[in-house]
C-alpha cells in the first residue's frame, strides 16, 4: 500500500481532532471551490464517516462575479458524486449591508450558514481558514490599532447562531492544502477577489505578508499564528476575571458601583466595561477603544462631565459612586 501523501494526512488529522467530542450527529463544511475549503471538505467527507457521522456541504454564492452561480453548482455536484449526504447551493444577497465589501460578503455568508446548519440540524459547520489566513488577520488588526480581541485572530471553535463554527486547519499551511488538492486530483477556483488590490486582506495576502517572509525568514507565518494562539489564552483568562468583577461591581437597576471599578487593573476594568455596555445595548460591532476609554474617564477622571454616548443610542452617566444608564425617556 502507498503511503499517504504528508499534506492529506495532515488535513485528515486536522479534521479528525476538530471532530472527536462532538455530540452525534451530521457536521456540514462550508466550500467555496478554493484550494483551502476543497482540501478541508475532502478530508471531512473521508474522515466523518469513519467517525460514524454524516457530512453534508454548501456552497454559498455570493453572486459577485460572472459565473459564480454556475462554480457553486459545480462544487455542489462535487460535493454529491464524492458522497456528502447533501451539497447544496445558497445564493446570499451581498449589497446593501452595512460595512466595506468583504465585511458585507462575511456576513452574508455566516449569515446564510447559520441558516442552513439549523435546517440540516448539524452539530458543528467546519470551515477553510488556514494558518495563513490567521497571520493575515492578525497583521490586519496590527495595522488598525485593534487590541489584544483583534490580535487573537480567528479562533479555532466559536458560536455562530447556537452551533459551533470549527475551523480545524488553523494549523495547516495554505501550501498543505494546495499540495493535497494535486495530490487528490481536484482542481481548485483561483477566486479573483484574492489577487485584487482594492481589498485590503488581498494587499496583505500579495504583499506585506511575503515581504515579511522575505526579510524575516518563513517562519514569521507561524510566529504570527502563534501569537494569535498565545494572545488568545490570554483573553481568555482576562475575560474570566472580567466576568467575576462585573459581578461583583454591580448595583441595583442596572448600576455599577464606581470604588468597585476603581479597584480593578485597567484590563480587568476595560473588559468589565465593554461587557456591561454591550448588556445595555450598545451595538458590538461599533463598539470601540475610544467608546470604552469613555466610560473608563467617568470612573478615573471624573470632573462633573456629561454622559457618555454609545454606539445604538446608550448613554451612561455618574451619579455619586455609580456608573447608570440614562433613561432614554
Amino acid at each position: 500500500m502507498a503511503a499517504l501523501a504528508p499534506p492529506v494526512a495532515a488535513i485528515r488529522v486536522a479534521v479528525r481532532r476538530a471532530l472527536t467530542g462532538l455530540p452525534s450527529g451530521p457536521v456540514l463544511v462550508a466550500c467555496s471551490g478554493g484550494a483551502d475549503s476543497l482540501a478541508l471538505a475532502a478530508a471531512t467527507v473521508f474522515v466523518a464517516p469513519r467517525l460514524g457521522r454524516a457530512a453534508l456541504l454548501v456552497s454559498v454564492d455570493h453572486g459577485l462575479q460572472d459565473g459564480s452561480a454556475e462554480r457553486a453548482e459545480a462544487v455542489a455536484a462535487w460535493g454529491r458524486e464524492v458522497g456528502f449526504g447533501s451539497a447544496t447551493v445558497v445564493r446570499v444577497q451581498v449589497a446593501g449591508r452595512p460595512g466595506g465589501p468583504e465585511a458585507a460578503a462575511r456576513e452574508a455568508r455566516y449569515q446564510a450558514l447559520t441558516e442552513v446548519a439549523r435546517q440540516q440540524d448539524v452539530v458543528a459547520v467546519l470551515t477553510g481558514h488556514t494558518r495563513d489566513d490567521q497571520a493575515e488577520t492578525v497583521l490586519l488588526a496590527l495595522a488598525r490599532g485593534a487590541g489584544p480581541r483583534g490580535l487573537a485572530g480567528m479562533p479555532a471553535r466559536r458560536d455562530l447562531g447556537g452551533v459551533p463554527l470549527l475551523r480545524p486547519l488553523l494549523e495547516i499551511g495554505r501550501e498543505q492544502t494546495r499540495a493535497a488538492c494535486v495530490v487528490l486530483g481536484l482542481s481548485p477556483w483561483q477566486d479573483p477577489h484574492n489577487t485584487d488590490p482594492s481589498y485590503a486582506r488581498s494587499r496583505v495576502r500579495a504583499d506585506l505578508l511575503p515581504a515579511l517572509v522575505r526579510a524575516l525568514g518563513p517562519g514569521v507565518v507561524d510566529n504570527l499564528a502563534r501569537t494569535a494562539r498565545l494572545v488568545a489564552a490570554d483573553n481568555a483568562a482576562l475575560d474570566e476575571l472580567a466576568g467575576t468583577a462585573l459581578a461583583a461591581a454591580r448595583c441595583p437597576e442596572g448600576a455599577l458601583s464606581v470604588s468597585a471599578l476603581l479597584g480593578l487593573v485597567p484590563a480587568v476594568r476595560g473588559r468589565v466595561l465593554h461587557s456591561w455596555a454591550r448588556e445595555l445595548g450598545a451595538l458590538p460591532g461599533a463598539l470601540s477603544h475610544r467608546h470604552v476609554a469613555a466610560l473608563d474617564a467617568l470612573v478615573t477622571d471624573w470632573h462633573g462631565q456629561g454622559p457618555a454616548d454609545l454606539p445604538g443610542g446608550v448613554r451612561v452617566r455618574r451619579r455619586a459612586d455609580r456608573l447608570t444608564p440614562v433613561d432614554p425617556t
